[in-house]
């Protein structure tokens, strides 16, 4: 870490003084994108999300970098595409042992010579942590060493072994027995913020494990929304929903000291998932039990499918961003790097590879983005449903291009974002365009491919 910031420290340039804002980034583990009140779920309390919508914007249209976590996180920490990484699948993956393909000789760790948003921010001041769930790497390319002065509840783990203390996370001492991990990393975030009175702003990287396997909740919270079922609904888990309740007042406690300590008048709020919510899970039998729906869209974590990438993003920064405000433009976790960038008026190494774009011009309804076409690479397997791919979406044309048997899938998510009809058979002029367009990003980003 130490050579990156001295690195940094020279090749940044020299920025005015101005009033940074403190950044809090809260990332959701699997939160589906109708998991919120706000984006459509009769079922799932969120009312300190809601609330916070309606301070700020929501974006419709915003996608994970890849429909699995790992990649996903690494992308909106650089603002490099997981082809580009070639950190392409979560950590440490499925493996491709007996499949068609087999998957290229990937990245397991973030990479060392790419600097991270609390490093850039870190060298220009900022107090920079990160609470929660890392999944990026062993002890080299822990928090610690990617530029957090303060590092709680990270590590190579993908999951929680439980969401009661005792975790069983090492990097985070275990509360009293019972105690309830959502509630925990807020607590850790809200010292934290608590803690930043010197008048330096601070970088805040929550990231949740919840609502992320294993199934678990306060038994209160369940029995309220086992009482509150209805057939024929889309959301019907209890257990699920209960946890996506205690989500959402974790944020609620961190939205609470913001203002307590009157850090929220200059602070940039951002809250989304790392990819789409799981629609089902294993039971100890074998048999499969239901998760969430990401209704209207079709499939969810770990597929081809848009449920797999589609996700919630909320964001607050009063007097900069105008309440109420819902933008429809495609953005993608990328986007993130520098955004947060842009807002703390920092400009990165010219050196550094930009796959994402600054969206203030959206958020703040000032201006445009210039970009129409997102794209995507999982060269994988997963249990879930995922095989080897790559996908873009143009304008309101979803192109999927499947690796095992090279066949084209074309879908326009404005009149079928279920993508149950195939254009692709009576569009060959524009799926050519669009499968050229890809591959011509694959090799810009030097994309792995299975073999």
């Amino acid at each position: 870490m130490r050579r990156i910031l001295l690195l940094l420290s020279v090749t940044l340039f020299a920025l005015p003084a101005v009033e940074r804002p403190n950044v809090v980034l809260i990332l959701a583990d699997d939160l589906g994108w109708t998991d919120l009140g706000c984006q459509g779920s009769d079922f799932y309390r969120t009312p300190h999300l809601d609330a916070l919508a309606a301070r700020g914007v929501r974006c419709t249209n915003a996608y994970s970098a890849s429909t699995v976590c790992s990649p996903s996180r690494a992308a909106l920490l650089t603002g490099q595409s997981p082809a580009r990484l070639h950190l392409t699948d979560w950590i440490p993956g499925s493996g491709s042992a007996g499949k068609p393909l087999t998957e290229p000789d990937w990245t397991r760790q973030l990479p060392a010579n790419v600097p991270t948003i609390a490093e850039l921010l870190a060298v220009q001041g900022y107090r920079t942590a990160a609470i929660g769930k890392w999944h990026l790497g062993g002890p080299k390319s822990a928090p610690g060493e990617r530029g957090f002065h303060v590092s709680i509840g990270g590590n190579h783990l993908g999951y929680t072994p439980s969401h009661y203390s005792p975790y069983g996370i090492d990097t985070l001492p275990d509360g009293p027995v019972g105690e309830y991990l959502t509630d925990r990393l807020a607590a850790e975030a809200v010292k934290v913020i608590e803690a930043s009175h010197d008048g330096r702003p601070f970088f805040l990287y929550l990231a949740h494990y919840a609502p992320h396997l294993p199934m678990q909740a306060p038994t209160d919270v369940v029995a309220a929304y086992t009482a509150r079922m209805k057939p024929g609904t889309p959301h019907q888990e209890p257990v699920y929903a209960a946890m996506v309740e205690r989500f959402d007042a974790a944020c609620g406690a961190v939205f609470d000291a913001l203002q307590r300590t009157g850090a929220d008048r200059n602070t940039l709020i951002v809250v989304t998932s790392d990819n789409g919510g799981v629609i089902w899970a294993w039971n100890k039998d074998g048999t499969k039990r239901t998760i969430t729906s990401n209704a209207p869209l079709k499939g969810g974590k770990a597929t081809n499918d848009e449920g797999g990438v589609r996700v919630p993003f909320i964001a607050v920064w009063p007097d900069r961003i105008p309440a109420g405000r819902i933008v429809d433009t495609p953005c993608i976790g990328t986007d993130l790097f520098p955004t947060v960038l842009a807002a703390a008026n920092v400009t990165p190494p010219a050196t550094i590879p930009a796959d994402g774009l600054n969206l203030l011009p959206i958020l703040t309804g000032n201006g445009v983005i210039p970009r129409t076409t997102l794209f995507w690479h999982y060269p994988h397997y997963h249990p879930y449903g995922a095989t080897p791919h790559s996908a873009l979406r143009s304008g309101h044309y979803r192109l999927v291009t499947t690796y095992e048997d090279g066949v084209d899938r074309l879908f326009d998510l404005v009149t079928d974002p279920g993508e149950r009809h195939d254009l692709a058979p009576a569009q060959a002029d524009t799926v050519k365009s669009l499968r050229e367009q890809l591959q011509t990003w694959r090799s810009a980003v030097g994309a792995q491919a299975p073999r």
